[in-house]
């Protein structure tokens, strides 16, 4: 039997734009259901956003390497990969150049503290396998770049 999952989430946003497209409140409030937790969004600074809040783009790249870090995890237990440590500095690029309006490319840079016997290559093959099993990454269609370094500790 196959499953389906479903995801929720409630944003609301109040204020008015009455005063035209330069003067209204971009800040809103995303909760995603059962989780308590409440996000305060904004847009990003460049469209008029708080600089001190998070914006879709940052959410959309937290996504990816969330998920690409999860998806890690569970191949390289799987494979007997005793991962220690797993650090990610993503990024995502967006051009207003290009039509429509996209993030067209996301580069992660996982930086991965394994021990024990594990080859690096067999950890780069993780990293790989992880990619093509991971939910957001086989979603989106922005360019996925994953430039991984490894870290061997005793």
């Amino acid at each position: 039997m196959t499953a389906n999952h479903h995801y929720h989430s409630h944003l609301a946003w109040t204020g008015t734009t009455g005063a035209g497209v330069t003067r209204y409140d971009r800040e809103h409030r995303l909760v995603t259901p059962p989780a308590r937790a409440e996000f305060a969004l904004s847009a990003d600074p460049a469209f008029r956003g708080d600089p001190d809040l998070v914006n879709p783009e940052q959410l959309l790249l937290a996504a990816a390497s969330s998920c690409q870090l999860l998806s890690f995890l569970a191949v390289a237990a799987c494979a007997g990969i005793d991962v220690r440590r797993y650090e990610d500095d993503a990024e995502a690029s967006m051009s207003e150049a290009e039509q429509p309006v996209r993030i067209g490319r996301i580069v992660l840079r996982p930086h991965i503290v394994v021990s024990g016997p594990a080859e690096v290559d067999e950890v780069r093959a993780a990293v790989q396998q992880a990619h093509e099993t991971c939910y957001i990454a086989n979603t989106l269609n922005a360019e996925m770049v994953l430039e991984p370094t490894i870290e061997r500790v005793p």
